[in-house]
């Protein structure tokens, strides 16, 4: 068990942000560990339909860049900080974390190396030892990963960020509503709030860690799972990478959940809107997350909403939207099946 230990001041200092770069590291594992000889029991796998569609991409990276040494840097229970040190904040984009990756010093680099290496278990092919033993290692590790970047993951990162972005606001309402006990608990199973601490049961690390007057970073993420992701090595901030809700729902085509009564009812677009508002999102989100325009999806929130399926309120430069409870009532209503069809008529007396 990991327990982090949080006072009050430490607890205000806590805040949410958006790791593109941790997005990305656990890509390339989940596409490295599919293949042959790859598989780890103890990590969740790519969904079928999105490796197939990244696989050809990935293998031919392989090939052509030096991206076999990056992968050496992921052994089972560890890898390498520099690649996707904590982020900032919100805002986080992928050309910061590159920043970072390229500021790093070689010693911290070479350091962080060798201790992925030696915990990979496996021998380093003399091709990546002569990468990873070069003075310009973190620069060719940069290159490769931005590439990486811009060829595998960045097509789907507005959907990635959508989903994480909804996942903060639902938090943050927990906050408002329940206190940061509830919020913690509500992060994962094992995940709870005791004590004036939070102790994670599943965490590969064990001891306690002491916050040393900083808040601690919590950062939701697609990819990661089945259970958390921690940083808690100086000279990084600490940070806990949790299950994002509603990711489920991202890799099922758009549509694809929605019950067909509902479609019916209200059309497919509309349908979509309001099965996936379960909790708070904005214009932008929604359209980034089922691959409409932001003006049609506005069009058919406001619908919505003079219907009375939808509310809505400021936060911040976003207007959110969620269900009400008709909107709840509607949309669950049309997960039972329908009545059975009544029984045909008797025939006519003769």
């Amino acid at each position: 068990m990991l327990r982090f230990e949080v006072d009050a001041e430490e607890l205000l200092r806590s805040r949410f942000a958006l790791s593109p770069a941790f997005e990305l590291e656990h890509l390339l594992r989940g596409l490295h560990r599919g293949g042959p000889g790859e598989r780890d029991a103890r990590r969740r796998p790519l969904p079928p339909a999105w490796a197939a569609r990244l696989r050809p991409g990935f293998e031919r990276l392989r090939r052509e860049t030096e991206l076999d040494a990056a992968l050496a840097l992921h052994a089972p229970r560890y890898g390498v900080n520099f690649v996707a040190a904590p982020p900032r904040g919100l805002t986080q984009s992928w050309a910061d974390d590159l920043a970072s990756i390229r500021a790093t010093p070689l010693a911290q680099a070479r350091a962080e190396i060798a201790q992925a290496t030696a915990l990979a278990g496996r021998p380093i092919a003399p091709r990546v030892r002569e990468i990873l033993d070069a003075p310009d290692v973190v620069e060719r590790i940069a290159t490769v990963l931005d590439r990486a970047w811009h060829e595998l993951l960045a097509p789907d990162w507005p959907q990635l960020r959508a989903v994480c972005e909804r996942d903060v606001v639902h938090r943050v309402g927990v906050i408002g509503e329940h206190g940061w006990a509830a919020a913690i608990a509500a992060l994962h199973d094992s995940a709870a709030w005791r004590a004036g601490g939070i102790e994670l049961d599943d965490a590969s690390a064990v001891g306690t860690v002491r916050l040393g007057g900083e808040g601690l970073l919590l950062i939701p993420s697609v990819l990661v799972g089945p259970g958390f992701a921690v940083h808690h090595e100086e000279p990084w901030p600490k940070a806990l990478v949790y299950p994002a809700r509603g990711t489920a729902a991202l890799w099922e085509a758009p549509g694809a959940s929605v019950p067909g009564v509902l479609a019916s009812l209200l059309g497919r677009s509309r349908a979509q809107l309001l099965a996936a508002l379960d909790a708070p999102a904005s214009t932008t989100q929604m359209a980034r997350q089922l691959g409409l325009a932001p003006g049609a999806v506005g069009d058919h929130l406001a619908v919505l909403r003079r219907a009375g399926l939808l509310t809505r309120a400021r936060s911040g430069r976003s207007v959110l939207y969620w269900r009400t409870a008709l909107g709840d009532a509607l949309a669950d209503s049309t997960a039972y099946p329908p009545d059975p069809a009544p029984p045909d008529p008797l025939p006519p007396p003769r």
